[in-house]
């Protein structure tokens, strides 16, 4: 897909007007510094556009999402200004990398777009996608990614689903993942990215990538990971496990056409399975979706994990034309 140069001087001109929001906001906010000269300023500026307003209003209410905003706001005493104190100022200042870093990977999301090249696979497709520069993604099941590559940058965007991605390390350019309102940057590195809904799921088998959030509520929201990290992020939160390299390598074999399955439920069994198969299984019962199973099973024959439950658990199948039931 070729970029269009008008929609990548809109996208340009949304970003000036955020980052100016951005700066106006953050001026403000330490009012050590900002006059009624700066307050008109301010007023003339939104009063120029919709566009201006709603872009300011936007990053205030990322701002005062974060719960903070009251505890940085000027103290006045008896009409006089008081400097924020050291710890008030950190916060202050904190809170204005968070709007800074939502803008920023705003900008990826927008420039991206702009003049994206878009690849998808179906329920239980896969697929190999190998750029020009030697690095290689593998898209799993009912997954969309953008890629864009111009003026040096290196840019995807995992709209849903899961990838692999094995990067080739370049330290002047580097590689960035945007999904699920967060970013991911290698740093020299392998490592699976797997959209869900707004929950973000990083995977790292080698080298080291940071993963960053664009939330300013989610107050942990930057880490640096290393091989054996599997991150979690949501929109407030981050967590970060570790998982030896064999069960990180079990929740590959998806690129095998199997599924690999440690002490897992029979209903996490079945969740997993139902990303890949167009016939759905339905547990019927807790009592059914309680059962632990060890098992690999291919990714997309339900006939396969069917009878694994029927022959190896002793529980009852129904067969239907879009699902099959277990109790």
């Amino acid at each position: 897909m070729n970029e269009s140069a008008e929609e990548h001087e809109t996208a340009g001109a949304a970003l000036d007007v955020d980052a100016q929001a951005a700066e106006f906001l953050i001026r403000r906010a330490d009012r050590t510094h900002w006059s009624a000269d700066d307050e008109a300023g301010l007023e003339v500026w939104l009063s120029q556009s919709l566009a201006h307003k709603a872009a300011y209003w936007r990053l205030e209410s990322i701002w005062e999402r974060a719960d903070r905003l009251n505890a940085l706001r000027p103290l006045l005493v008896q009409g006089t200004r008081v400097t924020p104190a050291p710890r008030r100022r950190s916060l202050l200042f904190g809170i204005a990398a968070a709007i800074v870093a939502a803008v920023a990977i705003g900008a990826n999301f927008a420039m991206l777009r702009a003049g994206a090249t878009t690849y998808s696979t179906p329920i239980g497709g896969r697929e190999i996608i190998r750029l020009s520069d030697g690095s290689r993604i593998e898209l799993n099941t009912d997954t969309v990614l953008r890629t864009r590559f111009s003026g040096g940058k290196r840019n995807v965007e995992l709209v849903k689903g899961e990838a692999f991605f094995q990067i080739k390390h370049d330290a002047a350019h580097p590689f960035v993942v945007l999904a699920a309102n967060h970013r991911v940057t290698d740093l020299g590195t392998k490592f699976l990215v797997r959209e869900d809904g707004g929950r973000l799921k990083v995977v790292l088998l080698e080298g080291s990538a940071r993963l960053t959030s664009a939330n300013a509520r989610n107050t942990a929201g930057a880490a640096i990971l290393t091989p054996g990290d599997v991150a979690v992020a949501t929109a407030r939160d981050l967590s970060i496990a570790r998982k030896s390299m064999e069960e990180l390598k079990s929740g590959l074999s998806w690129q095998r056409g199997v599924l690999v399955f440690h002490h897992a439920t029979l209903l996490e069994v079945a969740t997993e399975y139902n990303r890949y198969n167009r016939q759905k299984i339905v547990i019927a019962d807790t009592a059914a979706g309680a059962r632990v199973i060890n098992a690999t099973l291919p990714a997309t024959d339900v006939g396969a994990f069917a009878r694994m439950a029927q022959n190896f658990l002793g529980l009852n199948i129904e067969y239907r034309d879009d699902a099959v039931v277990i109790r």
